[in-house]
């Protein structure tokens, strides 16, 4: 549960890319290496070294380096607010081990000790959970999936030349396409630079996430049997052929109970632990950065 306020790993996007031409690019979220002035930072009168926040300011990608200062800087304040408040209390440190074999260390297991037993929340009952569930029934559907088929015409887009002949000569097979569409499949294996020409452009079953965004609103405007306008993406332009739609299925709340019940313990325990660091805020004298905090419970 404390990791949810002051764990500080990075996040990284790990998932392999996708077999066709849709996965969209990384965004570069490197912080940035400009100096930033930083004013002497203490909590209760010990200091928030200027090196510990430069090393922490890594962990927290932002537009400018005020901004990453700041949170790099409230993350340090909050975990050293709650490892006071852990020896202040004498929480016993129990180091838990992970699944390979790493030890999480005596600071951590005095964190999470705290909130564990200072913050304390109900579990949702039966009647909270199907209403939930009734009040947010196109959250439980399962993702429709198409059978679509396409031909490309690869061509980056820094590429203003060829984009616009790739442009064009899409478009013209487009026009060949509105008087005989039967004829998608041969032009898909005669025209298109993707993999998929040689089974006359079968993408088989897609479904949401797995192209790009334009090519997923094409998907989702055509009916069975039409062929999309020109759909450009950062690989070219797309003429796309829907063959089927399988539209998602409402979940019965059975099956989807225990994920509710995870997902509104979750976030009950967030709002729960946020409260009790803004009590610690309220109570604590913190110097180099101002944090809102409260004098009393918010919500109970």
């Amino acid at each position: 549960m404390a990791a949810l306020v002051i764990n500080h790993a990075t996040r990284r996007n790990s998932s392999p890319e996708h077999p066709h031409e849709h996965r969209p690019a990384a965004l570069d979220t490197a912080p940035s290496r400009e100096r930033v002035a930083m004013p002497p930072v203490t909590v209760n009168g010990v200091a928030i070294s200027r090196k510990a926040i430069a090393a922490e300011v890594q962990n927290f990608p932002a537009r400018n380096p005020g901004e990453g200062w700041h949170a790099a800087t409230r993350a340090l304040v909050i975990r050293e607010l709650l490892l006071q408040e852990a020896r202040r209390l004498d929480i016993a440190v129990e180091q838990m081990v992970d699944q390979g074999g790493r030890r999480e260390t005596v600071e951590d297991a005095l964190v999470r000790g705290l909130i564990e037993r200072e913050v304390r929340v109900p579990e949702a009952v039966e009647d909270a959970l199907r209403r939930f569930y009734g009040n947010n029934l196109h959250r439980f559907l399962t993702p429709p999936l198409y059978e679509a088929d396409h031909i490309l015409i690869a061509a980056r887009r820094d590429d203003h030349a060829a984009f616009a002949a790739a442009r064009e000569k899409a478009s013209s097979l487009r026009s060949i396409l509105a008087v005989a569409p039967e004829r998608f499949a041969e032009l898909a294996r005669d025209c298109s630079d993707c993999p998929s020409a040689a089974l006359g452009g079968s993408l088989g079953q897609i479904g949401p996430g797995d192209t790009t965004a334009e090519f997923e609103a094409a998907l989702g405007n055509l009916a069975p049997g039409e062929i999309s306008p020109l759909v450009e993406t950062r690989y070219g332009v797309h003429l796309v052929r829907l063959t089927r739609r399988i539209d998602g299925r409402q979940l019965p709340f059975e099956a989807v109970r225990d994920r509710i019940a995870a997902y509104l313990s979750e976030h009950v325990n967030r709002q729960a632990t946020t409260q009790y660091v803004s009590l610690l805020v309220g109570r604590a004298d913190i110097k180099g950065i101002a944090l809102d905090g409260s004098s009393s419970p918010l919500v109970q």
